[in-house]
Parts: structure tokens; sequence; C-alpha cells
């Protein structure tokens, strides 16, 4: 990637930093968007997402925890089973069109999360009821493998949740998501690390970029809302590089079928041959032979017509 590709990545990288940083999000989600517009390798883009995600979300979680809006009792259930499950999930190597499709469906929740958030505007702002531990250890595990798996942190899946079954009002939403986000990446990072990855002086920029972005929002996350109409252009975005990766994914997938069948190894077969037929082939690749020797061929022929069997080769190819 070019100078000036690193520089406007990274200029993305601030911005959405800034977005989600505002929500408690780190915004793997939104940096996954941002690398797919630019054509980034699917296998590339998990490290790349975790590793901004693990500063961004420490500095959500600071300014968030710092406002009084976390709670402990509330956030563990969670963290214990998902840190496990995003580590197996980080350790998993899916081929790079399966990926694609997978982070493709991630950004699509992404998309329709930000949309709903835009569309309720301040509900959820009443009392709340919260879930039991065993539910949120199922939830945890639940979403750790799928963060896991994306390259996201987890946040996109378990804030919508949590709001939309009323287990927590927005701004401890947020604070919650900002830990289990740095949590889940950090397993995530080193799931793919047990794997072979290691980090490259690529990662410095955007990881500067993004966690510049995150404290701004952050910071003023935690005291206001987030604004309807940045939201809203952020819910394209990454609905955009959702559509994208998910029609690229599935038809590579589909045509990397279609030509499995088409190039498959054809089965043993057998062709029976009759003895004269066998000689004559063999004679043609010899050259002309005496008169005689085509009448010791008939005769041949005359005395024993059982035909012999003649084994193809496995590559030649057979007419059914």
């Amino acid at each position: 990637m070019s100078a000036g590709d690193t520089v406007l990545l990274a200029t993305l990288f601030l911005v959405v930093g800034a977005l989600y940083g505002s929500v408690g999000h780190a915004g793997a989600s939104g940096y996954l968007a941002a690398m797919a517009l630019f054509g980034i390798a699917p296998e590339s883009m998990r490290p790349v997402a975790l590793s901004v995600n693990v500063a961004v979300a420490a500095i959500a979680f600071a300014s968030y925890a710092t406002a009084g809006h976390f709670s402990w009792r509330f956030f563990l259930p969670f963290a214990i089973a998902s840190v496990p499950a995003a580590f197996l999930g980080g350790s998993l190597s899916l081929p790079a069109d399966w990926l694609r499709a997978a982070i493709g469906a991630s950004l699509a929740v992404a998309a329709v999360r930000m949309a709903w958030t835009i569309l309720a505007g301040k509900r959820g702002t009443g009392a709340t009821r919260e879930a039991s531990v065993t539910v949120r250890l199922v939830v945890g595990g639940a979403i750790g493998l799928a963060a896991g798996v994306t390259g996201t942190g987890g946040g996109i899946f378990l804030s919508p949740l949590v709001l939309l079954c009323g287990w927590a009002d927005p701004r401890r939403t947020a604070a919650t998501a900002s830990l289990f986000i740095l949590v889940n990446s950090i397993a995530g990072l080193g799931g793919l690390a047990v794997s072979g990855w290691s980090p490259t002086a690529g990662l410095v920029p955007l990881v500067i970029a993004a966690s510049l972005g995150g404290l701004v929002g952050s910071t003023l996350g935690s005291r206001r809302a987030t604004p309807r109409t940045l939201n809203l252009l952020l819910a394209v975005v990454l609905a955009v590089a959702a559509v994208k990766l998910i029609t690229g994914g599935v038809a590579a997938i589909a045509g990397q079928s279609s030509a499995a069948g088409e190039d498959r190894v054809l089965p043993d077969r057998r062709v029976e041959l009759h003895p004269l037929d066998e000689r004559r082939n063999r004679r043609d690749s010899l050259g002309p032979v005496p008169r005689s020797d085509l009448a010791r061929e008939r005769d041949l022929a005359d005395r024993d017509p059982a035909p012999r069997v003649h084994r193809l080769d496995r590559a030649d190819p057979v007419s059914g």
C-alpha cells in the first residue's frame, strides 16, 4: 500500500475511533469496513482490527470507568465465558473466501446496530433489569467465539443485545462493552499469535490515529449522546462494505464449488479391446508391418476370440 493510501486509511481510522469511542466501542467493524474499501486481504484484516481495538478500547474504558458508569459485578460473567471462546475463535483459520463472508456478516450486524441506535433515540434510559449470571455466561461465550472468528471485539454484538433486553442503561452498556472488547481483542490476538501471526511496523500509524480518535470520542461520549447524523453515515458505510464482502465471498465460494465439480478426477474405468484391435494399436505406434504379420493376427483372432482387458490411466478422459 502506498504512503498516500496509508495516510488516508489512518484518517479513516481516526474518524472511526472517535465515532465508536463515543459509545464505548473500539471500532473494529469500522476498521474492517475501511480496509475492505481499500481491498486489503481478509486474512490480514483481523489482526489489524484487533490490534487497534486493544488501544482504543483501553482508552474508552478509562473514560467511562472514571465517569462512574462501570460495574464489575455486571461485567464479569460476560468476560469469564467470552475470553476463552475469543481465543479459540482467533486461532481458527478459515479459508479467505469464507472469512470474507464472515467479516461481511459482522459488518451487516454493525450496520443494523447503528441504524437501531438512530431509530431508538433515547429509549432504554428507564428502569433496567439485569440478566441472570447463567444467561450472561452463555451470551458471553457465544459472542466471544463470534468476535474471535470475525476479528472484532464483540461490542457490536453485545451492546444492542444488552440495550434491547433492558439489562443496563446506555452508559453502563458502553462501559461494559469497552472492557468486554478489550479482553476479547487481547484473547483474539493471542489465538492469532499461536497460529503464527506477529505485529508489523505498518500497524503503528493506524494505532496512533485510532487512539487519538478514541480519546476524543470517548471523552465526549461519556458525557453526551452520539451525534445522530454521524451514526447514520457510519451505518451506511458499514452496510456498503458488508454487501461488498458478502457478495464477493459468496461469489468466490460458488465459483470454487463449480470448478471443483468440473475438475474432479474421473473414476477408474476399464475398456475391453479385441486382441486384433490391441495389436493394431501397437502396430500403428511402431510403423508398418509385413503383410504376413497381418495374416498371422487375423488367424490368432479367429482362434482366440476372447477379449482382453486394457487398463486405462486414471487421468485419461473417458466419456460416459
